[in-house]
């Protein structure tokens, strides 16, 4: 049984990847084999129009040659046998065999056939028919013999195909008419010609035909290359400009030669290029005033709140001593300095954010112990709203190369925030892992989000229900701050919400510092929102979250 070699399959479909990634990539190919290609139809086109008219004009031409030839073969016969007197057998045999040697002679043609009318009265004299067309004597069709038969006076041909010496087969055709031979009566007349020739011609032309049209494809395909490369060359160095400029070398720039429409093109786009580096480096500057001032603000803050935190203990602590409204005083100024000391803590890790400068400090972190902690230190407010937190970790007993400060506060803003919206009902946090990445979900049964405020959930100050009191002393820049934190470890925080159905949020790290992921562990929307009566809404933060 022989064995088929399928590596002659793999280089074909490895050529056919090929050229179609060059038809993709290459502006220039594509328009030289469209042009080859147009060019080469119309004069493929213009060829067999060519082509035909001259074999139609050489076949006319030697038709009519053919037909004066015949005539005249049949003229100069005929006069023969009018001048003879034979009588006999022998005498009308040698006058028809001289008056055809005359016609061949007349007519340039060995192919001549004489056949004697039938229906004619028998005649002793009448010589035989006789015939040189040899193995092409079928060629002349009962039609034919028809034609000549009825009419006397009349000429007839028909195109056929001759045998010739060497076994191969050339066009022809064969002229037929009448001739009277004395005592013996009327004789069909039947003169073949050759046309090969004209075909020998015709095929001289349509070869110099095909090598014009072969060398002015190539003289147009290259001729094409050569003008689309000065046409393309200029776009090509602006596409690698503005790639190049997308991706922040504001300084490129393309090249100015010239007067044409691409040098107008290339000082139109250096304009632009300049107007948009001074947009970028008159917002930079902005933005780096608003950072630093951001980050001087906090840092000045803190020596006064400081001062008003040690005063506001000293009073919060002697509260007992005051008068109901006095202690009430002091209550309250403990927990908003309290608030304002997180809420500048908050601002400054968003300035460092925003001036680029945040360095993780990674090591190898269980997140299913990292959660239990935060559980554990979160479970009295929980109890407090009535909610009961609960941990599921069916695969997620395996480190993961992450901050864990950060990753501790990641989780920290979530279940306080399933807290805040939970309306008292469980909260399950779950872990899991994979060969890539650890995820983790809070999910909640609360009053849930619609679509539109998905959208805003991760927006700094954002507040779903601005009338409702924030209750767990929260700053608004939690789940912006945990964005960030996700963002800089090349992680994910997605969230899925329903109205009336509840939230969850999914936080998925790499495994390894900086590695990269391809799905999460855990599903989302979670398991439980296909549920009959949940609504299930899946969207991502407005922002982009996916490094």
């Amino acid at each position: 049984m022989n064995r088929v070699d399928w590596r002659w399959w793999g280089s074909w479909s490895a050529l056919t990847r090929r050229v179609r990634h060059g038809w993709r990539r290459s502006l220039q190919w594509r328009t030289v084999v469209i042009t080859v290609a147009a060019s080469g139809a119309a004069i493929a086109l213009v060829g067999v129009y060519m082509s035909v008219s001259v074999g139609n004009d050489l076949f006319q031409s030697r038709l009519n040659q053919v037909l004066v030839d015949s005539n005249r073969a049949a003229t100069a016969a005929q006069g023969i046998l009018d001048s003879s007197d034979a009588a006999d057998r022998v005498q009308v045999q040698t006058l028809l065999e001289s008056a055809r040697t005359s016609i061949s002679a007349a007519s340039s043609s060995r192919l001549v056939a004489v056949f004697r009318v039938p229906g004619q009265e028998s005649s002793t004299v009448a010589p035989q028919d006789s015939s040189t067309f040899g193995s092409s004597t079928e060629v002349i069709s009962p039609s034919l013999r028809k034609s000549v038969q009825e009419d006397a006076d009349g000429q007839f041909w028909q195109s056929v195909t001759l045998a010739s010496d060497d076994g191969s087969f050339v066009p022809g055709i064969v002229v037929g008419s009448q001739i009277t031979v004395p005592v013996a009566g009327r004789y069909e007349l039947y003169i073949g010609y050759s046309l090969a020739d004209a075909e020998s011609t015709l095929l001289f032309v349509q070869r110099t035909l095909g090598g014009a049209g072969l060398a002015l494809i190539l003289l147009i395909g290259a001729v094409t290359w050569i003008v689309v490369r000065f046409v393309v060359n200029p776009i090509q160095v602006a596409a690698e400009t503005s790639q190049k400029l997308a991706s922040g070398d504001l300084g490129v720039r393309i090249p100015e030669k010239g007067e044409d429409v691409i040098a107008t093109l290339a000082r139109s786009f250096n304009g632009m290029a300049d107007s948009l580096q001074s947009q970028i480096r008159e917002l930079a500057d902005l933005s780096e005033v608003q950072q630093r001032f951001v980050s001087d603000v906090s840092h000045e803050l803190r020596t006064p709140l400081t001062t008003i935190r040690l005063a506001g203990d000293l009073l919060y602590d002697q509260r007992e001593s005051f008068p109901p409204a006095t202690e009430r005083t002091a209550e309250l100024l403990h927990t908003q300095v309290e608030r304002f000391e997180l809420l500048l803590a908050d601002l400054l890790e968003i300035s460092r954010y925003d001036a680029g400068s945040v360095e993780l400090e990674s090591e190898p972190t269980n997140l299913v112990h990292l959660a239990e902690g935060v559980i554990d230190g979160m479970r009295s407010l929980g109890d407090s709203k009535g909610s009961e937190i609960s941990l599921v970790a069916p695969g997620g007993h395996l480190n993961a190369e992450v901050d864990p400060r950060r990753v501790r506060r990641i989780v920290n803003n979530l279940i306080g925030n399933a807290i805040e919206h939970g309306e008292g009902k469980a909260i399950i946090v779950s872990v899991d892992s994979n060969e890539s990445a650890v995820a983790l979900s809070v999910r909640d049964y609360g009053m849930g989000m619609t679509e539109e405020q998905i959208l805003h959930v991760f927006d700094r100050f954002w507040r779903a229900d601005p009338s409702r009191k924030r209750t767990i002393g929260g700053t608004g820049l939690g789940l912006a701050i945990s964005l960030e934190d996700a963002t800089a470890h090349r992680g994910w925080l997605q969230v899925w919400s329903s109205p009336g159905a509840g939230s969850c949020f999914r936080l998925t790290l790499p495994r390894r510092a900086n590695g990269a992921m391809t799905r999460s562990p855990n599903p989302l929307p979670p398991a439980d929102a296909a549920a009959p009566g949940f609504v299930s809404t899946h969207a991502e933060p407005r922002r982009d979250h996916h490094v």
